[in-house]
Formats: C-alpha cells, structure tokens, sequence
C-alpha cells in the first residue's frame, strides 16, 4: 500500500465520523510492516471529555487483533485548509505501539492541498514510553 493509498483509507474512514458537535470529521490509517492496514475515526459523546480520536481508535483496534509490532505509517486526515496532526494524547498512544515494535513512523498529516511528512519522533520527542519503566 502506497503513502496515497493510506491517504486514501484514512479519508474514508473519516466519512464514518461521529462528530455531531463539533462537525470536526477525522480520520486515521495505520500501515504496519505486513501489509496490515487499520483505520479509526472519531467518536464523539454529549460529556465531551469522552470523546476518543481516530488515531486512538485505529490503535485500540489494532491492538485488539493482535497487531503489535511493525508500524511503519500512519495518515491523518480532518476538515479545514491545513494538514492535521495528531493531538498530544494521540502521540502518546501512537509511542507506545511504535515502540512496541521498536519502530519510528512516519506520520503523514492530511490537509486538502498539502501533506506534510514527519516522524512520531519529531511529533513527540524524548518519549515516554515502555522502555521508561525497566
């Protein structure tokens, strides 16, 4: 699967949004070394602090299949004029899978004209992660 590809599934996956109060529509794709490829949206509730992001989601699903090691890519996609990037408690969650598989992803912020390339590593520096705890 192609960076455009991923893109692609992340877009998608944002169509699937529950995002009633904000209208704030997000969408996250996972690529993992194996060609495994998870995606999450969204999800908002009425006590708002409830509210779980797409890249949590994708990473929550991904783990519930047993898909841990590996993470290669991960695509952002949101409404608005400029490309998204993960929000900080998503960084976290995304380290813990990435370092799961000793890996650095690189992390493809989505906007409507433009995709900027980075790393989890730039996104979040100096990690906490489960190597801090040994």
């Amino acid at each position: 699967m192609t960076d455009l590809d991923l893109i692609d599934a992340a877009r998608q996956a944002a169509s699937y949004s529950y995002s009633p109060y904000s209208n704030f529509a997000v969408g996250a794709a996972l690529r993992f070394a194996d060609g495994t490829v998870v995606t999450g949206t969204n999800i908002e509730n009425a006590s708002y602090g409830l509210a779980l992001c797409a890249e949590t989601v994708a990473v929550s699903k991904a783990m519930a299949d047993g898909v841990r090691g590996g993470l290669e890519a991960v695509a952002v996609t949101g409404p608005g004029d400029m490309p998204i990037t993960p929000c900080g408690r998503c960084r976290q969650v995304l380290n813990e899978l990435a370092q799961l598989g000793g890996t650095d992803p690189v992390i493809l912020c989505v906007g409507p004209d433009e995709v900027r390339r980075t790393t989890l590593s730039a996104l979040l520096p100096d990690a906490f992660g489960p190597a801090s705890l040994t």
